[in-house]
């Protein structure tokens, strides 16, 4: 019997004329675990993703949309899930314990998601990089374990330069913000892109990639996240 990959109990699977005549997908999460991951629903920010009472623009963006630097370098974010106590604790067992066989868990939301949102996009999708201190430290990258889930091309267009290794979760708002652009560009792309990264916290990290492509021609910027 198969565990959970969160809790490591059980996966009890239903047998039914269904699942027993047709192929099985297999489960890497059980029925209580599943049940705390809070998908972002409809009613949603326009610009970032993030869940609202009503659809609109945030107030963070409307803040994006009047920066003197960044207006207009970013299109449009989505997520798959909110950014919950319980989705913090399942989101750092898969980041900082190096559990990289937790992608399995969110496969079938990412592809669904993905396809709702970006299906009929036409662009190059680009993961967020790690430096090369913190991508040894991790072992993995997850923004690139999510985008190779989508099963399409990658074009790893962007490099973090080797002094921004300062996790961003130890960063104030103010300082996320007013911090220097920490990536530099590897490739030119001249199209459209979506930037694919485990969780949209300030927009800095979107904002500050998609300026440097944008810069290069590329528009526009699209970016689609695990979490919001």
């Amino acid at each position: 019997m198969r565990e959970c990959l969160i809790c490591q109990s059980p996966i009890e699977e239903d047998i039914t004329w269904s699942n027993f005549l047709l192929p099985s997908v297999e489960k890497y999460i059980c029925e209580k675990c599943e049940q705390r991951l809070e998908l972002i629903g409809e009613e949603i920010c326009k610009k970032c993703g993030r869940k609202m009472e009503s659809a609109g623009i945030c107030s963070d963006c409307a803040i994006w949309n009047n920066h003197p630097v960044y207006q207009g370098v970013f299109k449009q974010n989505r997520a798959v899930f909110q950014y919950t106590p319980f989705m913090q604790e399942v989101i750092a067992q898969w980041k900082f314990r190096g559990d990289y066989q937790m992608i399995e868990v969110f496969r079938p939301y990412i592809i669904k998601e993905y396809r709702k949102y970006f299906g009929k996009v036409k662009a190059k999708v680009t993961p967020i990089p790690l430096t090369e201190e913190r991508l040894h430290e991790r072992a993995f990258n997850q923004a690139e374990a999510i985008a190779k889930v989508m099963e399409i091309p990658i074009e790893n267009a962007l490099a973090r330069k080797p002094q921004s290794s300062e996790k961003q979760s130890k960063k104030s708002r103010r300082e996320r913000i007013q911090s220097e652009n920490p990536f530099i560009l590897t490739k030119s792309l001249n199209s459209p892109v979506i930037l694919v990264d485990d969780i949209y916290t300030t927009g800095m990290t979107i904002h500050h990639a998609a300026k440097m492509l944008t810069d290069d021609e590329c528009s526009p910027v699209y970016s689609f996240t695990l979490i919001r």
